[in-house]
């Protein structure tokens, strides 16, 4: 049992006003650890008991059986916690050691599935650094969520579908060439798809070219299928070399094609439920008495055409009937939200009670020297050129660090597509934030090169002692004030992985990484941790579990741990 854990059901037994939840998520580390180790804020129970925060406090403190801890007292409106350091490190280091990375996993979910939608990059266009945050926040997630004991199902809902095809195939068909595009797919395309909204601000005719294609596209002309097969085709392979950069796979890449035989069933469900009004030609769900603040749905367009939220109705029916998730994520930037709003106002109307169990994972935007990236205007910085520039930048450190070291390269990309993504998770998700890449590649600071260099800093120390641990309890015992700060830190790590699920925050993990590295390096730098005496197995033990917890913080974000750096 965690220390987190402990707190929480000896709180539980004397306050009756909140459940063991909502005292576990008021938990806070105390800014000084003169303050104790863990510490309950009393303000919420003050309306409540309508007493004042450092009464309750001194009473809850009175009531509490203290024999659990060094001590508990109140201070102000806190209740503080401080825990024995000798039983707490030998608990603590034995249930590391002996779970190794399967510690902090919990049962929560009880193997329930959860589907991610995710990355969902446009065919015939190039992934972008815009396609960064949906990628690795939704694989992170995805692995949050299996360490919480669901199971995930990764959906890449590829844009392979749409106007902009037409716009293509046209562009194509009029200035483009085979030898072109066969030459360099994805950046040919993108350069025609650029190229004709350019030529579209001076003709606007050309936008209704594109959208005769379409038409034929929908229609199954023969010839706009075989293109568009093409262009998909091409597009996966050049995504598919992304992805296998970030270690991410997917259970499906059933994209916006995949749907358009499964609108129907939306539509005439729409129909039935006498929920589909006609306005001004078109096919709208009125939301009004859902929410006042609602605009209607848009079912169909004035000439019949469906749209996103019909799709995106279609496909929350087929997950549901596929998968039947306990929870469906969309991992979609912030400025989809009112799109979301409506879906799930649409699904509940139609009579689908697991809406409320569709969330959207909002994120802000990742700028580049303050401008945001724009695909018409081709003002794009390419996701892979963004991971061989981070790879270059990793190997001059590594060189000028440990010109020794074997496999620089290898190393290199992990440090490099590790900087990329760590730098990524480490900031809320609904922040927005500017892209740096030299500070990104850092091994020192707030970085993801920081984290890898103390772990393998912690492996090195390993090595080098050339001793087993042993995990025998009597062997486990610390007790000084240097050990304690990593000790307390390594104890909130069941605690961390349950936050940030219920949170959906990767940022808590990354965070907690960058907290449990610095509170070694300060031991690291200060200490004398292969000294032979009775302690050694002990310090040992320590750095060990550092080592597993910080792999494994690393693997739920999708960073590797490299052993020499």
């Amino acid at each position: 049992m965690s220390n987190n854990e402990l707190v929480t059901n000896t709180l539980s037994g004397v306050i009756k006003n909140l459940s063991a939840q909502e005292i576990q998520e008021k938990l806070e580390s105390p800014k000084s650890s003169d303050l104790g180790d863990i510490a309950f804020p009393t303000f919420a129970l003050a309306k409540l008991l309508r007493k004042y925060p450092q009464q309750i406090a001194e009473d809850i403190v009175s009531k509490i059986d203290q024999t659990l801890f060094e001590k508990v007292v109140a201070t102000g409106p806190y209740v503080n916690f401080f825990f024995d350091k000798v039983s707490t490190s030998q608990s603590v280091l034995t249930e590391i050691l002996s779970q190794k990375n399967e510690f902090g996993t919990n049962k929560d979910g009880n193997q329930s599935k959860v589907t991610i939608d995710m990355s969902s990059p446009n065919i015939a266009k190039p992934m972008s650094m815009g396609h960064l945050r949906s990628t690795v926040i939704g694989n992170a997630l995805a692995n949050i969520t299996a360490k919480n004991g669901y199971i995930p199902v990764k959906i890449n809902h590829l844009g392979d579908w749409g106007t902009q095809f037409g716009k293509l195939i046209y562009a194509y068909k009029t200035w483009g060439s085979e030898e072109e595009v066969k030459a360099d797919p994805i950046a040919t395309l993108l350069r025609y798809y650029v190229e004709f909204h350019e030529k579209a601000k001076v003709n606007e005719t050309l936008n209704d070219e594109g959208r005769a294609w379409f038409k034929k596209l929908e229609d199954g002309d023969e010839e706009a299928l075989k293109l568009w097969e093409w262009f998909r085709a091409e597009s996966l392979k050049e995504f598919t070399e992304i992805y296998d950069r970030l270690d991410i796979t997917f259970d499906s890449f059933n994209g916006e094609a995949f749907y358009n035989d499964k609108m129907d069933k939306v539509v005439d469900t729409l129909e039935k439920k006498e929920i589909l009004i006609e306005s001004q030609g078109a096919k709208i769900v009125d939301l009004s008495d859902v929410n006042p603040n609602l605009t209607p749905a848009m079912i169909k367009r004035t000439d019949g055409a469906t749209l996103y939220m019909t799709r995106d109705l279609a496909a929350a029916v087929y997950r549901k009937e596929t998968y039947n998730f306990a929870k469906s994520l969309y991992v979609v930037g912030g400025e989809q939200r009112e799109h979301f709003v409506q879906m799930k106002a649409v699904l509940s109307l139609m009579g689908f009670d697991w809406a409320d169990d569709v969330e959207h994972i909002a994120f802000g935007l990742i700028t580049f020297n303050g401008k945001k990236m724009s695909t018409r205007k081709g003002d794009v910085v390419l996701l892979k050129d963004v991971l061989n520039d981070a790879h270059d930048l990793a190997l001059k450190q590594i060189q000028e660090k440990n010109p020794s070291l074997s496999h620089k390269e290898l190393v290199a990309e992990q440090v490099g597509a590790g900087a990329v993504v760590f730098h990524d998770l480490m900031n809320d998700r609904t922040n927005n934030f500017d892209f740096n890449l030299e500070e990104v590649v850092r091994f020192e600071g707030d970085t993801g090169p920081y984290v890898q260099y103390t772990n393998a800093r912690a492996l090195s120390i390993l090595r080098k002692s050339e001793k087993d641990v042993s995990i025998s309890s009597d062997e486990l015992q610390l007790d000084d004030i240097a050990t304690w700060n990593i000790i307390s830190t390594l104890n909130q790590f069941p605690s961390i992985i349950k936050r940030s699920w219920q949170q959906r925050e990767a940022s808590i993990i990354a965070k907690y990484a960058l907290n449990l590295s610095r509170a070694f390096n300060k031991y690291y730098a200060n200490s004398k941790i292969l000294t032979v005496d009775d302690q050694l197995n002990a310090r040992l033990a320590l750095v060990k579990s550092v080592s597993i917890v910080l792999s494994e913080s690393l693997r739920l974000l999708g960073v590797k741990a490299p052993e020499e750096m």
